[in-house]
């Protein structure tokens, strides 16, 4: 019998010991949605958007990368927000069954 069977995609998650990084990737995804759509609604180019950042259009990229580079600096994604006119707002939410 499969144990996984009845339980929800996070316990199965939890139990492989790999929900924080695969939670980590699917946050940098819609990051990177949230960023390339806002570049989009302001006609905003890559190298623009990097000029405007005060960085490298490879730094951008990694950014916008869906793929990989989970890791963003707050200063970057501040960065990224105000470059198009929007600001980061970050919130905690509560955790059904945690301590």
């Amino acid at each position: 019998m499969n144990p996984h069977i009845g339980s929800d995609f996070d316990d199965f998650l939890h139990e492989e010991g790999i929900f924080e990084e695969v939670e980590a990737a699917a946050l940098k995804k819609v990051v990177a949605c949230m960023v390339v759509q806002a570049m989009e609604e302001k006609h905003i180019s890559k190298t623009e958007m990097a000029r405007r950042m005060k960085t490298s259009r490879q730094q951008l990229a990694r950014l916008l990368d869906f793929d990989g580079h989970y890791s963003v600096s707050l200063a970057t994604l501040t960065k990224a927000a105000a470059a198009v006119g929007k600001k980061v707002s970050i919130s905690f939410e509560s955790v059904e069954g945690a301590a």
